[in-house]
């Protein structure tokens, strides 16, 4: 047999359409809501407030390590604000913007950022799954998701957060083949962020750009300013139909950038430059954003002061609250519940060896 040539066609397309420099491509602009472009703000300012007053609470030792988002607010909020309330949200670990529009309380980032489950229990009409630590587990379950509402015949798709590192692990190529082939209603969308902790994406893929990989499964992607929320709007418009419409999934590549460490355990001045860092701050959305709103006659700099006063009420509020629960939770052996239907005799026996171990020490307390 002849040796023979396949020729590929496809080609990804890069979107952006609000610049660094406030230039705005009125042909590409979307149309969105003023209500809704002022609630974008409104999330985008209180992620990235919140954001800072959590490392605040890090460095005090009122919190534990956590994985700051600034910089990232445009490339979640641009893409979850078309979730509808029966939709799924399947995030990693650094998606606090996303979580915050989808409804998640401040509190509860902090009850889990101190140690406590309660944290992270979702209200049962929450379709949203708690952060996912391991590095790309968690698309699977996204597209899980989808293949049953696509069983089901519903409308709902499901929607997955993850960085570029995870793009290097087996769970991200299993992912997107499967909900390739079965055109499961799943949006993936990357956070391309530079860096995976201290690994730059030139070191982790010889490819171009991340999002042609969706090429090789037969699925649409498209890479994004990830700091542009209008275009990571747009395309995640487009995407979220087609899902909808059962056209199968979609991966939407936002080019993004850490402007803080990966988590309050890292030193990034180790792997990275100032400069590199700059140049990115030249780069941030939510001023972009900001000037955009101040262009359409929607944000004032009265309104933005008036908006950010409210927000840091709210922080502050959320942390009064957090800590006043915080003073009669904890109790150890709640580790024992959630985790089996019927508890096995073995770790009954574990349950009952603690408390006796917890109520000789309380005793000893009280007679010293």
């Amino acid at each position: 047999m002849p040796r023979k040539k396949i020729t590929l066609s496809e080609t990804i397309d890069t979107l952006s359409i609000l610049d660094e420099k406030g230039h705005l491509d009125k042909d590409l602009e979307p149309s969105i809501a003023d209500d809704v472009l002022l609630q974008l703000h409104r999330t985008m300012l209180l992620a990235r407030k919140f954001d800072e007053r959590l490392l605040n609470l890090q460095r005090q030792g009122r919190i534990g390590t956590f994985a700051p988002i600034k910089g990232q607010e445009a490339a979640q909020l641009g893409t979850i604000a078309h979730l509808r309330s029966n939709d799924w949200m399947v995030p990693a670990f650094r998606e606090t913007a996303a979580e915050l529009w989808r409804g998640r309380s401040l509190e509860s980032i902090i009850l889990y950022f101190n140690g406590f489950n309660e944290g992270v229990a979702i209200p049962d009409d929450h379709n949203d799954f708690p952060i996912s630590v391991p590095v790309g587990s968690q698309m699977i379950h996204a597209v899980g998701l989808g293949w049953a509402a696509k069983y089901r015949q519903t409308e709902d798709i499901a929607m997955t957060f993850f960085g570029d590192g995870a793009t290097s692990q087996g769970d991200f190529h299993e992912a997107l083949n499967f909900a390739a082939v079965f055109q499961a209603p799943v949006v993936f969308v990357c956070q391309n962020n530079q860096w995976a902790i201290s690994i730059p994406v030139s070191q982790q893929t010889r490819s171009q750009t991340l999002a042609q990989k969706a090429l090789a499964y037969g699925m649409p992607g498209i890479q994004v300013d990830g700091n542009d929320i209008l275009a990571v709007y747009a395309a995640a418009q487009e995407a979220v139909q087609r899902a909808r419409n059962g056209e199968g999934p979609t991966l939407i590549e936002c080019v993004t950038y850490r402007l803080m460490m990966h988590t309050t355990a890292d030193d990034p001045k180790r792997y990275r430059t100032d400069e590199e860092v700059e140049r990115w701050n030249r780069r941030d959305p939510l001023p972009r954003f900001e000037k955009y709103l101040a262009g359409k006659g929607l944000l004032s700099e009265d309104k933005r002061s008036q908006v950010e006063s409210e927000v840091l009420e709210d922080i502050q509020a959320a942390i009064d609250r957090a800590e006043k629960q915080m003073e009669s939770m904890g109790d150890p052996i709640d580790m024992f519940d959630h985790t089996f239907a019927e508890m096995p005799a073995s770790l009954k026996a574990q349950k009952e060896e603690l408390k006796q171990v917890l109520s000789a020490t309380a005793k000893e307390g009280k007679d010293g």
